[in-house]
Parts: structure tokens; sequence; C-alpha cells
């Protein structure tokens, strides 16, 4: 598990960088808000992802459970 949380992190982190540098929105004066932005998008990212990854997990398990 935490192997696969590592990697969905990974995952989010880059997938935030790159929208963050395909973002089309004009450059904010604030440093702070910068890094806000940035990190709380990585945060959405990463438990949206995490929430299917597990999610998925879990119904798949749940299946081979019923089958045997």
């Amino acid at each position: 598990m935490k192997k696969a949380l590592l990697n969905i992190f990974a995952l989010s982190s880059i997938l935030t960088t790159i929208g963050y540098i395909m973002d089309g929105d004009t450059n904010v004066p604030s440093m702070v808000l910068r890094f806000t932005e940035f990190f709380l998008m990585l945060g959405m990212v990463f438990l949206f992802m995490s929430f299917f990854y597990f999610g998925s997990v879990f119904i798949k398990r749940s299946f081979r459970k019923l089958r045997s």
C-alpha cells in the first residue's frame, strides 16, 4: 500500500505540474498564492486518484470473494 500511495503521489505531482504549466490564466503577483494553488491542486488530484484506485481495488477484491 505504501508503494501504491507513493506511485499515485508521483503521478499526481507530474500531472499537476503539467497542468500548472499549461494553465493559460494570468500570473498572480503573490508567490504565496501560486504555491497555495499548486499544493491545493496537488492534494485534490492525489485524493481523486487515490479514491478511484483504492475503490477499484476494493470492488475487484469483492467480486473475487463472491466468485469463490
